[in-house]
């Protein structure tokens, strides 16, 4: 519990502690900040880590002054790229095998949503997967244990970085200067990750109520 605890005061105050981080490490929170975007999207043990909220609360503190948004956008597009094609190269040396690893840090559920999500978007799930936490980690491993052509994957990767870091990243950016917004910024930070988590509940609930129809 107290793990749980801790996870979500990082979810909730991304921009206290980044702040943070910038009074304590100066420039080498950017480096911080590309580790981060890298390991959520390329290593698949570790989809608990922040990911929207981050790229929100760094662009707050890109409005306030504390953070370059052009460096920002680039270096953080460029860790989401090589994040998800590590992620990719992976799941293409595992294979199939992977379905059948029981880990407390590979969840078995997390890799079936995910391989769900990818047989019924295809490729296109590599952008949409961008939106989505969990999913967004594991959908660069299934398209690797499913052999998707590397450049049609490196296509759609490098789209969907660029959406996913851009639109964030700005959105913390303008909606930061604003003083309602600067006020309540656990909330705001708290309701871009509901927002992100309402399509995985919908399918979620969609599934299941599929499956009571079936009985």
């Amino acid at each position: 519990m107290d793990a749980l605890s801790a996870l979500l005061e990082i979810f909730l105050h991304t921009d206290r502690h980044l702040a943070d981080a910038v009074a304590t490490y100066g420039a080498w929170v950017y480096a911080l900040l590309f580790a981060i975007i890298f390991l959520e999207t390329g290593v698949v043990v570790t989809p608990f880590l922040p990911g929207d909220s981050l790229l929100f609360a760094a662009g707050v503190l890109a409005a306030a002054g504390l953070l370059d948004l052009g460096q920002l956008i680039i270096l953080l597009t460029l860790a989401a790229i090589v994040g998800d094609s590590v992620n990719y190269r992976i799941g293409r040396a595992v294979g199939a095998r992977a379905f059948g690893i029981r880990s407390r840090w590979l969840r078995h559920e997390h890799l079936l949503r995910a391989q769900q999500f990818y047989n019924e978007h295809g490729g296109k799930t590599i952008v949409l997967a961008r939106f989505l936490p969990v999913i967004r980690t594991f959908a660069p491993f299934i398209a690797g244990i499913g052999r998707m052509d590397y450049r049609r994957f490196a296509l759609f990767n490098v789209g969907g970085a660029m959406l996913w870091v851009t639109l964030l990243t700005l959105l913390g950016y303008f909606l930061g200067s604003q003083p309602l917004v600067k006020e309540n910024l656990s909330f705001a930070i708290l309701t871009i990750v509901a927002l992100s988590l309402l399509p995985v509940v919908h399918e979620t609930w969609r599934r299941r109520l599929a499956r009571r129809a079936g009985r």
